[in-house]
């Protein structure tokens, strides 16, 4: 685990509010793997994502694409894309299959480890990977690690999207790692809320109320998921939290809601 005293919450959260340029965005994305699967070794896995860094026959993008998506053959999971375990970056290394986010984080991992600064791109509907100053270079993992240029990447999105979706440039461009674990938090987060999974929901919801930029609103999703599964107490407390910075009306808002909430404990 991160460490025998430290809940993972706990160091997610500590994580992700230090400077941006300074988040290991490889050890965020297992700290919230490890709310799914408590006794997970961050360490142990981060030690893993060396070795296969270790594998790599040289420290250029070929060697590091020829080891991860052709030795070892990382790609989509395309059987069983909703699988949650797609999410967990640990679950993702062992399987060797995800969804493109996933993969995404991983690939950048590893070329950190080879000296290679590749960039996280958040293409609509398919994250991408791109090299820092050539922008017109993407890798794309679900695909196995496919190379495509700026027209290719607008063709993908059109097919995905439709041939009359608007495509922006602005789509191509570098996305920090908060935004990178937001949206990692969204993605588990539409799979619980399909489950049904109020439990697993409330921890994601958690740590993306965690992420520095999290909206007012985002945040108050978690009271109400503290009150789906009864937990009336902390959803009135986190209210009042809210309600401290929250504008006029929406604050008296949730100071209303806090009051019901504390009635449900009678």
């Amino acid at each position: 685990m991160e460490g025998s005293d430290t809940h993972p919450t706990a160091a997610f959260t500590l994580l992700v509010n230090g400077p941006e340029a300074e988040i290991e965005l490889e050890r965020a994305a297992l700290l919230i793997a490890a709310h799914a699967r408590p006794d997970l070794d961050v360490g142990a896995e981060l030690d893993g994502i060396d070795r296969l860094a270790g594998g790599c026959a040289g420290p250029e993008l070929v060697d590091l694409r020829d080891h991860l998506f052709g030795t070892l053959g990382f790609s989509g999971n395309t059987d069983d894309y909703y699988d949650p375990a797609n999410s967990y970056l640990d679950r993702v290394v062992a399987q060797r299959r995800g969804i493109p986010i996933t993969l995404s984080v991983l690939t950048i991992a590893v070329a950190r480890r080879l000296g290679l600064d590749l960039v996280g791109v958040g293409l609509p509907g398919h994250f991408l990977v791109g090299a820092r100053g050539d922008d017109d270079l993407f890798i794309d993992p679900f695909s196995g690690g496919r190379v495509l240029d700026g027209d290719e990447v607008e063709a993908l999105f059109l097919a995905l999207h439709g041939a009359d979706a608007p495509f922006s440039p602005a789509m191509l461009r570098p996305v920090g790692s908060r935004a990178v674990l937001t949206r990692m938090l969204n993605n588990l987060l539409g799979i619980f809320a399909a489950r049904r999974d109020a439990r697993s929901r409330l921890w994601a919801l958690r740590l993306r109320a965690a992420v520095p930029g999290a909206t007012i609103d985002e945040r108050a999703e978690v009271a109400a998921a503290l009150a789906a599964t009864g937990e009336y107490a902390a959803a009135s407390r986190w209210l009042q939290e809210l309600a401290r910075e929250a504008p006029g009306a929406v604050g008296e808002s949730y100071l209303r809601s806090a009051e019901r909430l504390r009635a449900c404990l009678n």
